[in-house]
């Protein structure tokens, strides 16, 4: 497994390396038998230092966790306990995607963008509301079933996920709507 331990205006010394590489390296082998890569990222906030950790699975599942302690070892092992509860609570569900998928998940690239207004319709809307256009970042989108991309979302913590559905190949969405149910897009059962 690749990792990526870094600070943000903290220097992370290499005892905090190591015990982060052992500790998370066993947690995540105990569940996700091939791991790809975990990001680890350390910061202060106040007078708390808070660790967030980003963990990239082979079945194209990303896990999530983040950690809170005055101390940072105590920080990372909060997020450590975060991450082993959420692994151990999909581990069956992981192991009966995987055995299913005949193939590793293919990731597509897209681009996320927020568009401006045009400019000649100025006495419509105040120009508070005209959003600028900002390139955000490309993005992967993965090719999942629906089941797999419900979990991607849970275990990431997002609100959605585009996807495209392996079924057929379209674009779809699924979101967490304010009820607390999934709710799925999928424009090709619209027609």
């Amino acid at each position: 497994m690749r990792y990526q331990i870094s600070g943000r205006q903290i220097d992370i010394g290499e005892a905090l390396q190591t015990h982060v590489k052992a500790e998370l390296g066993e947690t995540v082998e105990k569940y996700a038998q091939r791991p790809t890569e975990a990001l680890v990222v350390f910061s202060k906030n106040a007078y708390e230092h808070v660790c967030e950790t980003t963990i990239h699975l082979s079945t194209g599942l990303t896990a999530q966790a983040k950690g809170h302690a005055p101390d940072i070892y105590a920080a990372f092992e909060s997020c450590r306990e975060k991450m082993d509860k959420q692994l151990r609570r999909y581990k069956r569900r992981l192991r009966d995607h995987h055995d299913r998928r005949a193939r590793p998940v293919e990731f597509a690239g897209g681009s996320a963008y927020i568009l401006a207004a045009s400019e000649d319709h100025e006495d419509q809307e105040p120009e508070s509301l005209q959003p600028m256009i900002i390139a955000e970042m490309e993005t992967k989108v993965p090719e999942v079933s629906v089941g797999e991309a419900v979990m991607q979302m849970e275990l990431s913590g997002q609100k959605m996920l585009v996807f495209r559905n392996e079924g057929h190949g379209g674009v779809n969405v699924v979101y967490r709507r304010e009820d607390g149910n999934i709710g799925w897009i999928d424009p090709r059962n619209s027609k």
